[in-house]
């Protein structure tokens, strides 16, 4: 997020050129002049997690791709439907739904999500950027209430990225 430069774990750099980033740096903690702060902790966003990766794909593939009706059921989940228009609602079968931010057509999309079963909304970012050979997509969400369901949504984006990657490959 603007002011912050998110940081990569070694081992997920590593993993087929994939990174994850935190708020903040190293595992166990980061300063802030009052003690330390768990990783992902930001200081006005609560928690986040942000997981990337290079895709051996053109960016107007991957971004064609996760705006479609079955790329949008990848990352958002069955029944959504993404538009560009700011401020269009967002939902899907299982009753998530949010509020599309922003939309800068081949490279960001930006919304307020609230999953099911959720009090508040959390916002969910995706970039698609030209990297090396091929694109380095990147999904980010902030808001997130603990560092239980920072956990749970750091797997659930990995299962994404892989999800994407998989789709890309059988086209």
């Amino acid at each position: 997020m603007p002011g912050q430069r998110p940081t990569a774990e070694p081992a997920e750099q590593a993993a087929q050129g994939a990174t994850e980033g935190t708020a903040g740096g190293a595992a166990g903690g980061v300063s802030d002049g009052a003690g330390e702060r768990p990783v992902g902790l930001t200081r006005d966003a609560g928690f986040q997690i942000g997981v990337s990766r290079t895709l051996p794909h053109p960016p107007a593939a991957v971004w064609s791709l996760l705006t479609s009706a079955e790329g949008a059921a990848l990352w958002l989940g069955p029944g959504a439907r993404l538009t560009e228009r700011v401020g269009a609602r967002i939902t899907t079968a299982d009753g998530s739904d949010g509020e599309l931010r922003s939309h800068h057509a081949g490279s960001r999309i930006r919304l307020s999500w609230r999953p099911a079963g959720r009090s508040g909304s959390t916002t969910v970012q995706v970039t698609v950027t030209p990297g090396g050979s091929g694109t380095v997509l990147r999904f980010h969400q902030e808001r997130l209430a603990d560092p239980e369901e920072r956990a749970r949504q750091r797997e659930h984006w990995r299962a994404v990225m892989d999800a994407v990657a998989a789709e890309l490959a059988a086209r």
